[in-house]
């Protein structure tokens, strides 16, 4: 930036003065080295003339400044009246918010605004971190780009106490904005639930009229949006429509999900649709297949609910009616020879469940570790971290001497691992609940055999999936791959009754989640041998976990009549297995039909949810979850 040519002037004329008074004080010198009786009289008189020099020139600074301003005026009055006369509002206000200087277009724009609050809000936001402002605000039914900058004394270069604000009406540009975001294509997909089932169920007479009444209702709900309805599959629908409809949709929860169940199937079966929306994709065909990745989702968690991909999040509505349990075992039958093909074509095998184990990710894992090892590969389970629920069957386990040697850290696990390993992932689908994330990260090849509702971090990159949420457990799959599978594959005792305390464990002795598949796979696994009172041993409670559980179970709070929640205060590192005994035992009290625990973990804070009725506990919790990624000054799991 150049130089202040008034500063400049000022300080050339004072560089003179101080020349002139420094060849004085040299000549003085000179005087009294010949004659030392001057010295006095010189210091004095040299005083004196530095007194005069600095007197006048104080005055001709001031007579300067008076002449250069006079000489600039005229260059000051353009620039001025160019400031005055632009064509968009600017002030300059203090940090305080106190206006100092305001345009013509600033005073005619906001003549019946109260704008000093606007201003407080922009001046407080900036808080003299920065020395530009650039944001967007909404003023009366106007939207404007506020400009800014932080004004600089010219004299020291240091920040002053005044900002320069720039208004800039970009309502149209808003506007047109947003009508474009508007009329953009979102892509959605419709599926009737269990549509084969339903069919079958139907009566010949009513069949015909069922369906009719679901179409139309799909087509009613279209035509609201002014969208588009394309008939794929029998039990599938594509809807288009555009973006301006969604937000209109979410707000009404996607009611066509609750008019469908209202629609009387003769109390045979209750209907239901699974939906997915999203618009995320450049072109019409990438939202397509980011809606089909949605709508396996919606589908991987139990169906009736819909799913909207939206900004790279998942938004869920519905999904209150429970898993109905389907009748046929194609796909187990498939799932398990694609399975043994994978197996054969790999190197050796590893079999991987959930962090903080329980039984039936253990027994999961034992009954794939025995198909594969009668297909002769080698094979290995993960067992990485002990469970205070599990510790008694794992020091069982490991009196069988095949055992010993076959359930590896993840040191020894990481070591093992080839390009041609494959990685079973057994009653968990998700990325973070994994056993060893680096060994997922690490295998190239992987399947995934789980029964719980899908989630969004859910492993995209495996080859063969077999995820049903119906099913009680992941013992429950597993047996079914072993029943169908080519080769005879004889269980030994304690294989099948690790099985078998994992169905047990997760249906709460054959009473939550029971299917009639529940029961044949108890049947196969009793005929395998199974002593069930060995298992039970497995899992008694001592005296001081029992006393403790029904003290915190005294501390119940009822809300709502019907949903009990408790809390467990003390810091430990059970405190996840001491809450989620709780919440089963809560849900033994007559009129409760669901329950929350609280517990401490020391460095997170661990929410057990159970349900005996209408009301979805993982919809819940999903939400607390997405909550504490918002506000994460302290961690839930």
């Amino acid at each position: 930036m150049p130089d202040n040519p008034k500063k400049k002037i000022i300080e050339n004329f004072i560089s003179r003065t101080k020349i002139y008074l420094g060849i004085i004080a040299i000549l003085f010198i000179v005087i009294c080295i010949y004659d030392k009786r001057l010295i006095i009289p010189s210091i004095i008189i040299y005083i004196l003339i530095a007194i005069y020099s600095a007197l006048t020139n104080k005055k001709k600074k001031g007579e300067y400044q008076d002449h250069i301003q006079e000489l600039m005026f005229d260059i000051d009055s353009v620039a001025k009246s160019t400031l005055v006369n632009v064509p968009f509002p600017v002030v300059i206000v203090e940090t305080s918010g106190k206006i100092l200087w305001k345009s013509m277009k600033f005073t005619t724009e906001f003549a019946n605004i109260d704008i000093g609050n606007y201003i407080n809000d922009i001046v407080k936001e900036n808080n003299k971190k920065v020395e530009r402002i650039n944001k967007s605000i909404k003023i009366e039914n106007k939207n404007y780009k506020v400009i800014g900058r932080v004004l600089k004394n010219a004299q020291r270069n240091k920040k002053s106490n005044a900002i320069s604000l720039f208004f800039l009406d970009e309502t149209d540009y808003r506007e047109l904005i947003e009508k474009y975001n508007d009329a953009q294509i979102c892509i959605g997909i419709i599926m009737i639930d269990n549509y084969e089932e339903t069919i079958a169920r139907l009566d010949v007479e009513t069949k015909a009229q069922t369906i009719a009444k679901i179409e139309k209702e799909i087509y009613r709900c279209a035509s609201e949006t002014g969208g588009l309805i394309i008939k794929t599959e029998r039990d599938t629908f594509i809807y288009i429509f555009e973006q301006k409809y969604l937000n209109e949709i979410k707000n009404n929860k996607f009611n066509i999900l609750d008019t469908i169940k209202e629609i009387d199937s003769d109390g045979k079966l209750q209907l239901t649709l699974s939906i997915a929306v999203s618009n995320e994709g450049k072109t019409e065909y990438e939202k397509y297949k980011s809606a089909t990745t949605a709508i396996e989702l919606a589908l991987g968690r139990g169906g009736d609910q819909a799913v909207v991909r939206e900004n790279e999040k998942y938004i869920f509505f519905g999904g209150r009616t429970q898993e109905v349990e389907k009748r046929t075992k194609v796909k187990a039958r498939t799932i398990a020879s694609g399975l043994e093909e994978l197996m054969k074509n790999s190197s050796n095998i590893m079999i991987m469940g959930h962090m903080n184990p329980d039984i039936d990710s253990i027994g999961s894992s034992i009954g794939i570790y025995r198909y594969a090892k009668t297909l002769g590969k080698e094979c290995y389970i993960i067992n990485n971290t002990s469970s205070q629920t599990i510790n008694a069957f794992i020091e069982e386990l490991k009196k069988e001497p095949e055992y010993q040697k076959n359930l590896l850290n993840k040191q020894e696990a990481l070591a093992k691992i080839t390009d041609e390993t494959l990685l079973i992932i057994v009653d968990t689908h998700k990325k973070s609940y994994v056993e060893i994330p680096e060994i997922l990260e690490k295998t190239k090849k992987k399947v995934i055999i789980d029964h719980h509702r899908k989630s969004t971090d859910f492993i995209d990159d495996a080859l063969l999936v077999f995820h049903e949420v119906y099913a009680s457990s992941a013992a429950e799959l597993v047996i079914e791959i072993i029943q169908y599978a080519e080769q005879e594959i004889k269980l030994k005792q304690i294989e099948a009754e690790s099985l078998y305390a994992g169905i047990m464990v997760d249906t709460k002795n054959f009473t939550f989640k029971t299917g009639v598949r529940t029961f044949e796979a108890a049947a196969y696994l009793r005929k395998c041998g199974v002593d069930i009172l060995r298992v039970k041993k497995w899992f008694q409670s001592d005296l001081e976990d029992y006393i403790l559980i029904s003290d915190i179970v005294k501390g119940v709070e009822i809300i709502n009549e019907t949903i009990g929640i408790a809390t467990y205060e003390q810091k430990s590192k059970n405190a996840g297995l001491i809450c989620a005994k709780v919440a089963d035992e809560l849900l033994t009290i007559s009129d409760i039909t669901a329950s929350f625990v609280i517990g401490d973990l020391g460095d997170k804070i661990c929410i057990s949810g159970r349900s005996i009725g209408d009301i979805n506990v993982q919809v819940i919790l999903e939400k607390l979850r997405r909550w504490r990624t918002h506000n994460p000054s302290r961690s839930t799991t």
